[in-house]
């Protein structure tokens, strides 16, 4: 811990200059003795620092004194290369430089942790928009993580896996082999890119009931990367053809969680008088049975239009409404 220390407190006075030693103590959630001990210990290291007291006074390195010591861990160095998928720098002006950026953090990583470093880069991608309005994206139906260290470690491993999975929709779940890409943060959620018996395929890694890292080496598509996958994925999720355009009034007070399970298929923001109980929304839905999936919300949603669709939900709640008015085990036939 104390190596640590010493070594941010010299990244931070290289970075700017006079620092303070109470406002040192407050970063590094020390005290200001301490502080003091560990500039001796820097300048008995053959670190040009020094003191000065008084109400301008701080800390700071002789004038002109670098150092090109990284200090940074294999988990750190690890860390700096799961970045932002392509497109969030762009929107900046910024992808040029992300690069050139890499390339000089790549140089000054230790030896030992370049590979790590590379490989990260190539097998995780973030990507912190959210899916376009009224996209059918996967269903974000909450449910823990299943096994995604063993989705991570074949991964990394180049192996590969074997799933249980449960497509939306399905019954249940059913069983393949897959061969992955990588893992991909898509506005806080995680996916599984893999090929399917050769074919792109995106597993929403909350729907994994079970994973097992096989013996088999993964079979990707020769010069094919994450990144490449990854936007065929999402070009086709994204420009998937809305099939029923509805629009629906949602209770005020269940938005939030209603903007978490449909927010993928909104097509714009709610209309909001400011005074009402209810806002409006238009939602894109491939088919009308699609829809059903707005019935959980119960008197707190209402489909307005079109006809076809506030059809389908009452057959579906009179379906309900039967089965549970008839008694126990009077649906089995």
């Amino acid at each position: 811990m104390k190596s640590d220390r010493l070594l941010s407190i010299l990244l931070l006075l290289q970075t700017r200059g006079r620092v303070p030693a109470h406002e040192l103590a407050e970063r590094l959630e020390v005290s200001v003795r301490t502080i003091y001990r560990d500039i001796e210990a820097l300048s008995a290291s053959g670190v040009p620092v020094y003191a000065e007291r008084g109400r301008h006074g701080g800390i700071e390195l002789l004038a002109g004194f670098r150092t090109d010591v990284t200090g940074l861990t294999a988990d750190e160095s690890r860390a700096l290369f799961i970045l932002a998928a392509q497109g969030a720098h762009a929107a900046l002006g910024l992808d040029d430089a992300l690069g050139s950026a890499l390339r000089k953090v790549m140089a000054a990583l230790p030896e030992p942790h370049r590979p790590a470093a590379e490989l990260m880069s190539r097998r995780v991608l973030v990507d912190s928009a959210r899916w376009m309005p009224g996209a059918r994206g996967p269903d974000p139906a909450a449910a823990a993580i299943v096994d995604f260290d063993v989705l991570r470690d074949a991964v990394f491993a180049d192996r590969r896996l074997r799933l249980r999975y449960r497509h939306s929709g399905d019954a249940g779940p059913s069983t393949c082999t897959v061969d992955p890409y990588g893992l991909v943060a898509k506005a806080g959620v995680w996916y599984l890119v893999a090929d399917r018996r050769g074919a792109p395929r995106l597993f929403r890694a909350d729907r994994v009931r079970s994973a097992t890292v096989t013996e088999a080496p993964v079979r990707r598509r020769e010069g094919v990367e994450l990144a490449d996958v990854w936007g065929v994925l999402k070009r086709q999720v994204e420009e998937r053809p809305v099939g029923v355009e509805v629009t629906a009034r949602v209770a005020r007070r269940r938005y939030e969680l209603f903007l978490r399970l449909h927010g993928h298929r909104l097509g714009g923001p709610p209309e909001d008088d400011g005074a009402s109980e209810w806002l409006t929304v238009s939602l894109g839905f491939g088919v009308i049975g699609e829809a059903r999936s707005l019935l959980p919300f119960g008197g707190d949603l209402e489909v307005l239009s079109p006809p076809e669709v506030r059809a389908e939900l009452a057959r579906a709640a009179a379906a309900v409404t039967e089965l549970y008015g008839a008694g126990p085990g009077a649906g089995n036939g």
